[in-house]
């Protein structure tokens, strides 16, 4: 499964011969993260991972390239695996392995025995970081591996959904080194969840169906930062949006923006697409599908398959076809049909372009710049789930404010002395 270069890298890739076109996507990428050019020229010079061992479980594209070029600029023996069977551009990682000398694992459509063995390739790497999505590698470190967990200094999650699971696991006494919980800043929750899958997934479901997103009904399952964000582009490109919830705030939120709130069982006969972005299972089934309009199209752009019932949908249909690429068609017995978009797996992922390089450069930059700080303090970290500091979260955002020429005011003497003096209430 395995194969190795010239120079000796192991890695698992489609094709070398795409490695031309990744290399040009790589940079094409690299000329909207100037937060992380500004990291790489820091890393170049400091080494903050010499001689240490990284592994990364990332969705592999462009911009996640860029990541790991940083990291091993920085002194890092990198290894990336994918973090999705799905979601991996083939010209990027012949590119890493080719020109670039990083070991490499992740082939577009791989079966899940390939996924599986590309897992066991970054265990095996006995990372000193982890960086991962989805916490397939810390997952895996815990359970396939526990005698290297010792020498593992830290990790970094994309995640939200694997951020509170993770959380259970420090409860429980199960976690077995500090993770930083990179979903969490504030940075990342903005730019990355909200601007960035807002845009990423409507691209995805454009380019995918050829629909016009103006004048139709549009259901969204969770109004989290995702959610506001898809909710957002919608509007403003002409759709009357539908938002359910099951948290209380976030549904009063999202009726104080403007947004319809019903029940997923109200909106279900009204919807003409309908978008599961709430991280958790089932939250579209099968007495919804029996409520939809004839044509309507469903996806997914939160956390993995299981946010729709596709077993469900499958069972309720009489037939199913593919119409267009990544366009599944289920024949109900009714004689209605619904189009299912990727899967359902992450649309804007499968289908799409993935996240846009200006908002992954502000995401990419808090991995790198957790990591360094994992290096100098994972050690005297508790084993448990951490925030990214205040500090560093305002940091990223003054990096990518300066990239922008953007200029803002700063506390005068006087207003710093009358923040901090709490006796002072005029």
């Amino acid at each position: 499964m395995s194969t190795q270069i010239a120079n000796a890298v192991p890695f698992d890739v489609k094709d070398l011969a795409l490695a031309e076109h990744g290399k040009r996507r790589i940079e094409w990428a690299f000329q909207s993260m100037p937060i992380l050019q500004g990291v790489r020229k820091h890393f170049i010079k400091m080494q903050p991972f010499a001689n240490l061992r990284v592994a990364a479980c990332l969705h592999v594209t462009p911009e996640t390239a860029n990541l790991m070029i940083t990291l091993r600029d920085g002194g890092a023996h990198i290894l990336l695996c994918a973090a999705s069977p799905h979601s991996t551009h083939d010209d990027v990682a012949a590119c890493l392995a080719k020109d670039y000398s990083l070991p490499i694992y992740g082939i577009r459509g791989e079966s899940g025995a390939y996924f599986s063995a590309h897992i066991d390739a970054a265990v095996a790497h006995a990372p000193q970081i982890v960086i991962d999505d989805g916490c397939h590698l810390i997952s895996a470190l815990h359970e396939r591996n526990p005698a290297w967990l010792a020498d593992v200094l830290g990790a970094t999650e994309e995640s939200p959904v694997s951020a509170i699971r993770l959380r259970v696991a420090a409860k429980e006494g199960l976690l077995r080194f500090p993770v930083v919980a990179v979903s969490e800043s504030n940075t990342k929750r903005v730019f990355d969840s909200r601007y960035g899958a807002g845009q990423s997934t409507l691209d995805a479901i454009v380019r995918t169906t050829g629909h016009l997103i103006a004048g139709t009904t549009l259901v969204i399952a969770g109004f989290g930062a995702c959610g506001r964000g898809i909710a957002m582009r919608a509007r403003g490109l002409g759709a009357s949006v539908i938002v359910t919830e099951v948290d209380p705030v976030r549904a009063l939120e999202a009726l104080m923006d403007g947004y319809r709130v019903l029940s997923m069982s109200e909106a279900a006969t009204l919807g003409d697409i309908f978008i599961t972005v709430s991280g958790n299972k089932n939250v579209i089934g099968r007495e919804h599908f029996e409520k939809f309009k004839n044509s309507a199209i469903l996806c997914n752009a939160g956390h993995s398959k299981a946010e729709i019932d596709t077993e469900g949908l499958a069972s309720a249909a009489y037939s199913r076809r593919v119409v267009r690429d990544f366009v599944e068609e289920f024949s109900m017995r009714d004689g209605r049909k619904i189009y299912l978009l990727a899967d359902g797996r992450p649309v804007n992922m499968v289908a799409g372009e993935g996240q846009p390089a200006g908002v992954m450069d502000v995401s990419f930059a808090n991995h790198a710049l957790v990591a360094e700080y994992l290096v100098k303090e994972g050690a005297s970290l508790q084993k448990a789930v951490y925030p990214v500091s205040p500090e560093m979260d305002h940091q990223v955002a003054k990096l990518k404010l300066e990239a922008m020429s953007v200029k803002i005011d700063r506390l005068t003497v006087a207003q710093e002395q009358y923040l901090a003096n709490w006796a002072e209430t005029a």
